[in-house]
């Protein structure tokens, strides 16, 4: 079985992506990691010297490379991910995976982004916790009428924890 992790930036899919792989022993793969490994550069250089419809079209490409690939694994997305280049015709309504989408509040997602928003090119101009909150905001109203199409919703407010216990009651 494939586990596909969806949800915004910040919403734990490496984290909890990683940790379910140990838990369940299963292999865990960050699309992301898997892209830029492929392509020799760092989504930040892909986005600056290609462009992100580049960068689109590769994602499709590896989502559907991985998705094809023999064996269990546990798969986490990057936040736009389901939202482009007919991904979402991939993702759901298939019965070779599960997609669980990691809900997190925006107020969550705020104070989580806002602490490590140097890493991450797309939020890094952003100075106080009320623009983090605008900006999550907008994009979350635009994504999540995707992210809600998985198969199943995890509340991810809360600690690791809960979410693993909560996620392999429902998975396994």
């Amino acid at each position: 079985m494939k586990i596909i992790l969806i949800g915004y930036m910040g919403s734990g899919k490496s984290t909890i992506g990683k940790a379910l792989g140990l838990l369940v022993n299963i292999p865990f793969v960050d699309l992301d990691s898997y892209i830029e490994e492929k392509e020799k550069q760092t989504i930040h250089d892909i986005f600056k010297t290609k462009g992100e419809v580049y960068f689109r079209k590769q994602e499709h490409f590896y989502l559907k490379e991985l998705l094809q690939a023999d064996g269990p694994m546990i798969l986490s997305l990057g936040g736009g991910t389901p939202c482009f280049i007919n991904n979402e015709k991939l993702l759901f309504n298939n019965t070779s995976y599960k997609t669980v989408y990691l809900n997190v509040s925006v107020k969550e997602l705020a104070d989580r982004l806002l602490i490590g928003k140097a890493s991450r090119p797309l939020i890094s101009h952003i100075n106080s916790l009320g623009e983090m909150q605008e900006f999550v905001g907008k994009h979350l109203f635009e994504r999540t009428v995707f992210y809600n199409k998985s198969e199943v919703v995890i509340d991810a407010n809360k600690d690791q924890k809960t979410i693993l216990e909560k996620l392999v009651m429902m998975l396994f």
